[in-house]
């Protein structure tokens, strides 16, 4: 594994100091700040030692001090938050380039939940669509969404290519939050076996390719999709969106202003990285794409997909 991770950080830069430190942060990794989404307004007094936020975190998180544990709070149980990777929050972030209010977020990867839940909070859609193929991740994902008070909302577990033939040009918003080989876990302590080999990278990225594809047809003319992992490799995350942008031309990388100095060193195309090394968290990829190509600003089933879904139901796939 020494190897590949040393192979991973040279692709990765020029700089060996900055490959030093990559390498570090991952086989010895340090604590990150905790940090909470608040569905509520926070109580007075707050319970928590915050630390000064980012420019570009939204105004409903917090980073909390290093020894804080939400999760063991009783305002956790109540539902008052959700505890997620400060990099989630970097990751979706990326949803303040959405100019309008949309009517359907769509969740393609959802479990545990984290992403439906920001963009439920920032977007306010009229329906909030959370989809996990994976079934033993679904009881986990509408736990977390009933206890943190998430609606309307509808819960699938459905392959992508179904729905792409189901819900064709019904989303405003598509998050995909791409199955990945999990690279950044190892900046949290954890283990993600072969995360580095390229027989595991190249599976990924030809599941993140098809995914996107199938995520393509179901944004409406002038709707927005989403592309984060928390993979470090090209080949899942700058190679994938320059793939997408090549068989899908109408849809056009976003500029987000406030993440500017963020953007991605190995592209010139508006996307956006954090790094382990950083401190901030274990790391993560984000890329907004919007649909140019011309078409009904509304689709006449989206109305019927709200009207019909705007509460709690789980399927099976």
């Amino acid at each position: 594994m020494s190897k590949l991770l040393t192979k991973l950080s040279r692709q990765l830069w020029s700089d060996c100091q900055q490959q030093l430190a990559f390498i570090q942060a991952l086989t010895d990794p340090q604590p990150f700040h905790p940090c909470i989404l608040w569905v509520i307004d926070r109580p007075d007094p707050f319970p928590f030692h915050r630390e000064t936020p980012m420019p570009w975190q939204p105004p409903f998180v917090d980073r909390l001090g290093l020894d804080e544990r939400p999760s063991q709070h009783s305002l956790h149980q109540q539902g008052a938050y959700y505890c997620l990777d400060y990099s989630s929050v970097f990751a979706a972030s990326i949803l303040s380039g959405v100019d309008a209010q949309p009517s359907i977020v769509l969740d393609l990867c959802a479990a545990p939940g984290g992403k439906s839940i920001l963009a439920w909070r920032s977007l306010q859609p009229r329906l909030l669509i959370s989809n996990e193929l994976i079934g033993k991740r679904v009881g986990m994902l509408i736990s977390n969404l009933k206890r943190c008070g998430v609606h309307p909302v509808r819960v699938l577990s459905v392959d992508t290519h179904d729905l792409a033939e189901q819900m064709a040009s019904v989303a405003d918003v598509v998050l995909v939050d791409a199955p990945c080989t999990g690279q950044s876990l190892l900046a949290k302590g954890e283990s993600a076996p072969g995360c580095f080999h390229p027989v595991s990278i190249n599976h990924n990225a030809k599941r993140q390719r098809r995914i996107l594809a199938n995520a393509a047809q179901l944004v409406i003319s002038g709707g927005y999709l989403a592309y984060m992992t928390c993979a470090f490799s090209i080949s899942e995350n700058e190679q994938v969106c320059a793939w997408f942008t090549r068989q899908f031309p109408h849809f056009v990388p976003q500029t987000v202003p406030q993440l500017h100095t963020f953007q991605s060193h190995l592209t010139t195309k508006p996307c956006y990285r954090m790094w382990p090394q950083s401190g901030l968290g274990a790391g993560a990829f984000a890329m907004l794409l919007k649909n140019t190509q011309r078409g009904e600003p509304l689709p006449h089933n989206q109305d019927l997909w709200i009207k019909a879904n705007c509460r709690w139901q789980s399927m099976d796939g």
